[in-house]
């Protein structure tokens, strides 16, 4: 446990927001996953995904309670068109926000994520990400820019402890635990079974003849989080490409905790999302990246070395 850098207030104040919200919504999943009334909803915005009551009550939620954080922004969330809050119309900060991430196993009580990321279109990149696990002890991370202008990164666990995350000794691919979202069959896991490299890469065994490479299943920004706290070693995205209100929390967390994003050509990905319009917002909210995080440069560099793209 350390405390040698303690988050700013912006990001203290978010982190405690996210986590009020999700000590609310935790019992109503639960009693959601012991019922089986999954309140399920017509989702208008997003036809393939999954959409609950609770996305919906969580999307309401925040909107109120970032006002008593935030006097303007632009709230930019997954359920709705990006919207300015406040008297100033034209606001430097846009707030992201992802209220109910894996809503569709939220619901039946197995995992649950919330995002939100806090955008400076002036400085063209974010100064607070949060990203919470409703479910797990290791409940908060969070990434934020200091007075000193560095990014650092944090791990909060359900009982307050907190703990500074940086950079770790890389991983062969070989012995990585490498993480995707894999749970449709048809655009998701399909195209993994088809990398026959990346899993041949993944089974070398190491000088005492064991296999220690492995593939798991990981969800959104909290995949990228899981990096930057060691948890995991890297996650790869090539075949449908996580939205930014998926992939840019995390991102932030885990480029402050010393790891790596880059895009399919090897290009590292940009902290500057490009959100300098509603306009400019909007477009962002409708595309997908796909991309390869991890820990070291090396392994992500190891990674696309053996990708089909």
């Amino acid at each position: 446990m350390t405390h040698e850098h303690p988050l700013p207030e912006l990001a203290e104040r978010t982190a405690d927001l996210v986590r009020a919200v999700m000590s609310e919504i935790r019992p109503k999943l639960i009693r959601a996953a012991l019922s089986g009334d999954r309140g399920e909803d017509t989702n208008l915005r997003h036809a393939d995904n999954f959409l609950s009551v609770h996305d919906l009550w969580m999307h309401r939620r925040y909107q109120e309670m970032l006002q008593k954080v935030l006097p303007s922004f632009v709230y930019a969330s997954e359920e709705a068109e990006p919207q300015v809050i406040g008297p100033d119309p034209d606001p430097d900060l846009c707030v992201l926000v992802d209220p109910l991430d894996t809503s569709e196993l939220a619901v039946r009580g197995l995992h649950g994520y919330t995002h939100v990321m806090i955008y400076s279109r002036a400085l063209r990149r974010p100064v607070v990400s949060v990203v919470g696990d409703i479910f797990h002890h290791f409940h908060l991370y969070v990434g934020a820019l200091g007075a000193d202008g560095q990014d650092r990164a944090h791990l909060i666990t359900a009982d307050s402890e907190r703990h500074v995350l940086t950079a770790r000794p890389p991983h062969r691919l070989s012995e990585a635990l490498v993480t995707n979202y894999l749970m449709k069959p048809a655009e998701r896991f399909r195209p993994l079974a088809r990398q026959e490299r990346l899993l041949q890469a993944l089974e070398q065994p190491g000088p005492d003849g064991r296999s220690r490479g492995r593939i798991g299943v990981d969800f959104g920004s909290v995949s990228l989080c899981h990096v930057a706290a060691g948890l995991t070693d890297a996650v790869v995205e090539f075949a449908k490409g996580f939205a930014i209100w998926d992939l840019s929390p995390g991102h932030h967390v885990l480029h402050a905790a010393g790891g790596v994003v880059l895009d399919l050509d090897g290009n590292q990905v940009p902290l500057d999302y490009g959100l300098d319009s509603l306009a400019d917002i909007a477009g962002a909210m409708n595309g997908r990246r796909r991309f390869v995080a991890a820990g070291s440069m090396q392994l992500a560099r190891d990674i696309l070395g053996v990708l089909d793209v």
